[in-house]
């Protein structure tokens, strides 16, 4: 896959493809992405996801989309990586590493990204968290772990829906404290249906 050549026309729909992805969580359909690209056909767009998908750029799912397996911009050089699962914006639910849920894989630095520990890469929404260096389409590098220290920023699951927040825990309850500019957001607090899905490493943003 390192010797991957792509045309000019391919980095292009390459480039307006990840774009899409970090601004609406999925990938363009083929007439999305002949809008994009100001194809004038469908089948334009059509053979552009073929030739991506023999090259192995694109990789089709068992529920028949398509997700980004590598995106062939060597922007990385020459550093060691390891490929971290974008399991899309911060979901409702556990995070499941189960191929469908995948969109995409990310290549990330092994000093941002050490094993032998389990990474994910999730999608900030909202400005709860832009105190603290969160911004709206973010991605997120969560290390996987179930446990937190007071002052982490965590991915939770609260009552079955997950959120990024600052961990802080008392005598009695878990308090996920929001680190924002807008005051409408509140602390949340937990005493029971609660779970750490992972501590947030870094914000990375411009992907």
């Amino acid at each position: 896959m390192d010797n991957i050549i792509l045309t000019e026309k391919e980095k292009d729909a390459l480039r307006s493809m990840r774009s899409f992805l970090m601004k609406t969580g999925r990938m363009p359909s083929v007439r999305g992405l002949m809008n994009l690209m100001g194809c004038k056909y469908p089948r334009s767009a059509s053979l552009i996801y073929e030739r991506l998908t023999k090259k192995g750029i694109l990789k089709k799912k068992p529920d028949g989309k398509v997700m980004l397996v590598n995106s062939n911009e060597k922007k990385e050089s020459n550093a060691q990586t390891v490929s971290i699962p974008l399991l899309g914006s911060v979901p409702c639910g556990a995070p499941s590493l189960a191929e469908e849920n995948i969109e995409a894989m990310y290549p990330i630095s092994v000093k941002l990204a050490p094993p032998p520990h389990r990474y994910f890469l999730l999608r900030a929404r909202g400005d709860s968290m832009n105190a603290k260096g969160i911004s709206e389409g973010d991605l997120l590098l969560i290390k996987q772990q179930n446990i937190a220290k007071n002052g982490d920023s965590v991915a939770a699951l609260v009552d079955g829906e997950s959120t990024i927040k600052e961990f802080h825990k008392t005598d009695n309850a878990v308090i996920l404290k929001p680190r924002s500019t807008n005051p409408s957001h509140k602390p949340i607090i937990v005493t029971r249906d609660f779970q750490i899905q992972g501590v947030v490493v870094t914000a990375i943003s411009g992907l």
